[in-house]
């Protein structure tokens, strides 16, 4: 059985590592994401990561497990994906600047046409931000690739005042609630770390 990880994200491969999750592929999904409108924040990052989990399942080989997954910010009902500029980088964290927001990540995962969509949700509170402080965050570049355009694990740091629930699902994996995902299909993450340690 071969894992496939269907993210070209460095924080989750990271993660995966880290869970002890042995010579995993990554084969990120090519299509174009589309969910329907009206949507809860809960119920888009589900959609969204299912429909990362089946394209690549497609062209997987029987046996193999693949894990999708997919996060959003969300502020007072604004749903805040990745910014695609520095402009929108900005907005977003002046929108977030003293408030507490929700980090929401779904979790899919596939093999031989058994299918386990989940999601976490974890409250992040920033401190309030000065206009010169967003922009030095901004210039750093961080924002730029990650839902509501900060990484906790980087600089981002820096923002966050407070969280309340799982710390990787802000970063972008629910370790705990994916280690759970997996024993359901037999992948025991906790036997794996054991067996890792064994061999260094």
């Amino acid at each position: 059985m071969a894992i496939i990880l269907a993210s070209q994200s460095p924080r989750r491969r990271e993660l995966l590592e880290q869970m002890g999750i042995p010579d995993f592929t990554v084969r990120p999904a090519r299509g174009e994401e589309k969910a329907a409108p009206g949507l809860t924040p809960a119920q888009l990052v589900e959609a969204l990561s299912l429909q990362k989990g089946l394209e690549v399942a497609s062209g997987a080989q029987p046996g193999d497990l693949v894990i999708a997954a997919d996060t959003v910010v969300a502020v007072e009902g604004r749903v805040l994906g990745k910014p695609h500029s520095r402009q929108e980088a900005a907005e977003m964290l002046s929108a977030l600047s003293g408030r507490t927001h929700t980090v929401y990540t779904g979790v899919t995962l596939c093999r031989d046409g058994a299918v386990l969509t989940e999601h976490e949700a974890t409250a992040v509170r920033f401190r309030p931000l000065t206009d010169g402080e967003i922009a030095a965050y901004v210039a750093t570049g961080e924002p730029m690739d990650k839902a509501g355009a900060y990484g906790i694990q980087g600089y981002g740091a820096l923002l966050v005042e407070g969280i309340e629930g799982d710390y990787f699902n802000v970063v972008g994996l629910p370790v705990c609630r994916l280690g759970r995902m997996l024993a359901r299909f037999g992948v025991d993450a906790l036997a794996l770390c054991a067996q890792k340690e064994k061999r260094l």
